[in-house]
């Protein structure tokens, strides 16, 4: 391990002092003691139905309870461990024991909800207008725009019990179907995962001969597949006929606290410019030296940026970005390598990739595995992005602390562009070249081809509920339709490629996928607003502070952004599209 004048393990003593910790077990008890006793005070109420005094009563009660009881402590902590050390049994162990008695526990108040949901039309719009209420207006109209779809409790209970034979079970038979087939690569048997994960980084040849053959272990999956994805589909369109849901993503869309119109919007937008990714994918032919692209190469790298970013480095950079912003941004990433809430390096059994994660009242913690790279420095930004969110969200009131999938990749998107710019001008120009083309590449994946699996999701979900059924054959036709509307007329794509829908987890979590653009389309508007004006910064600071105190909707226009225009959406799409206009330069200029 590289030696580091910060703490680069997390420090876990901050929760509890290990696994058999007493505490662990008085805090499950003391939340499980709590919950029942609310229970059981409410369960059998109805006068916070009909009385705004009663009812804020309730919901102060229900608000000192979350305060004071340590609910999802002991859970977050064994997650902790278990992401230092997934094979540590013990913590599993312990932690599905924990899980299942604070679930329970959870659900004896589920109640709640569900009558809030039953009081009359009336009343609702007479309590969102109440001054008295003025502090839990917004939690209440989430819970009564949810109301509208729900069913009574027999049938909620019905479709609860129905979902795993009709949705979780199917996926995760395709799930373990793939995670057994292996592929010959380099005379060795690997995992299908592992060599999904190494295509990117082999010569054309190699990439695409490994391309090939994974194309054939998904179509080797892909009679169950077929099967799977029109039983989960199936299952959808039943559910959401029962409630009453308009479009195919209308659930996500509310459950994300969007609106139809604001998604549609930004769907439109992006679908008419991808223009855009077909001009950058015409560079990347260039920069390869290819006559024409396949799909493996989507995301072929073009070279490294050799410059080394030690961890230590990494820090001194980032307090630097971050403070051209605003002290109290360095001060947050301080305070985190002080107090041991980061975890830097690569361990054996220690969980890949990166994350960030907070929970009321404790300390939120960020997992890296640095290795030095140009991109390990831009996932450290990243990662604190979300943490700086984290962390001003607190400052709200407990139950807006969490904010919504749909705003949450926009901080993190915005700290990522002040490190690459801190970094940028330091490069030579060859390196410039490889980290502004992998800087679009991400864009172009996070935004263009999500959209585009927007649209495959959509258009696959209407013709199942048309037809009943839809053929694998079919489905894979229409994911190649949507697949090259985006990746443009420089690619040749063959029948065997649409069958990557069998692997694809995205299209099985309906339509979350547009809150990867939308995060960050918005977060390039606002970095955009800020390189003009650094005083902007104090707005970007009010939406970091907004927690989930309002809509996205409502959190962004009062800093200026409107999404439901739909001229907003191509202020974001205009700085991938100089993006690309500077890399040509930088082309140009090198050759």
């Amino acid at each position: 391990m590289a030696k580091t004048k910060y703490k680069t393990e997390w420090d876990l003593t901050l929760l509890y002092k290990g696994i058999n910790d007493p505490q662990i077990e008085k805090d499950v008890q003391k939340t499980e003691t709590a919950l029942l006793k609310f229970a059981k005070k409410y369960k059998n109420k109805t006068d916070y139905l009909e009385k705004e005094s009663a009812l804020f009563n309730v919901l102060e009660e229900r608000e000192n309870l979350d305060k004071t009881i340590p609910s999802s402590k002991p859970s977050y902590y064994l997650s902790l461990l278990s992401s230092l050390d997934s094979n540590n049994t013990d913590v599993k162990a312990k932690k599905i024991k924990l899980s299942d008695r604070l679930t329970k526990a959870v659900n004896e108040t589920l109640f709640f909800h569900i009558k809030l949901g039953k009081i009359t039309e009336q009343l609702k719009k007479q309590f969102l207008k109440s001054k008295k209420l003025e502090k839990y207006r917004y939690s209440l109209k989430v819970v009564f725009d949810h109301s509208k779809y729900n069913l009574n409790e027999d049938q909620e209970k019905i479709l609860n019990l129905k979902h795993s034979t009709s949705s979780s079970l199917w996926v995760s038979g395709v799930k373990k179907a793939l995670n057994k087939r292996t592929v010959k690569f380099k005379n060795k048997q690997i995992p299908l995962s592992e060599a999904t994960g190494k295509i990117n980084e082999l010569p054309t040849k190699q990439r695409r001969d490994l391309n090939r053959v994974i194309n054939q272990e998904y179509i080797a999956v892909s009679d169950f597949a077929e099967s799977e994805i029109n039983a989960v589909y199936l299952n959808k369109k039943i559910n959401d006929e029962l409630r009453g849901y308009k479009e195919p993503y209308s659930s996500t869309v509310l459950y994300y606290e969007d609106e139809d119109d604001i998604v549609q919007n930004l769907i439109d937008s992006v679908s008419k410019s991808f223009h855009i990714s077909h001009k950058f994918y015409a560079l990347k032919k260039k920069l390869l030296g290819l006559d024409y692209l396949e799909y493996a190469d989507r995301g072929a790298h073009i070279g490294s940026v050799k410059k080394k970013f030690t961890f230590d480095e990494s820090v001194e950079i980032l307090l630097d970005a971050f403070a051209k912003a605003g002290e109290k941004y360095k001060h947050i990433l301080l305070t985190f390598l002080h107090n041991g809430q980061i975890d830097v390096f690569p361990k054996v059994g220690k969980t890949s990739g990166a994350f960030q994660t907070s929970e009321y009242d404790v300390p939120s913690y960020v997992l890296l595995n640095h290795t030095d790279t140009f991109n390990s420095l831009q996932t450290f930004a990243h990662e604190m992005g979300h943490a700086i969110h984290s962390e001003l969200s607190k400052t709200q009131p407990i139950m807006y602390q969490g904010y919504t999938i749909s705003v949450a990749e926009t901080a993190s998107t915005f700290f990522e562009n002040l490190s690459f710019d801190e970094v940028f001008d330091t490069l030579n120009e060859k390196e410039k070249i490889i980290a502004l083309h992998d800087k679009i590449q991400s864009s172009v994946s996070t935004i263009f081809r999500q959209v585009a699996v927007f649209n495959f999701e959509l258009e696959l979900h209407r013709e199942i509920r048309k037809e009943g059924f839809v053929s694998k054959e079919n489905i894979s036709k229409i994911m190649n339709k949507h697949m090259k509307s985006y990746l443009g007329p420089h690619f040749r794509l063959t029948d065997e490629d649409g069958y990557f829908f069998v692997g694809w987890s995205h299209i099985r979590n309906y339509f979350y996928v547009y809150s990867y653009a939308y995060g960050e389309l918005i977060s390039n508007a606002l970095y955009e607003k800020y390189k003009k004006d650094p005083k902007y910064i104090k707005e970007v600071e009010k939406f970091l502070m907004a927690g989930g105190s309002k809509s996205p909707y409502q959190i962004f226009k009062d800093i200026g952004i409107d999404t439901k225009r739909k001229e907003f959406w191509n202020l974001g799409l205009k700085k991938i599209e100089d993006d690309i206009k500077k890399l040509e330069k930088l082309v140009t200029k090198k050759s």
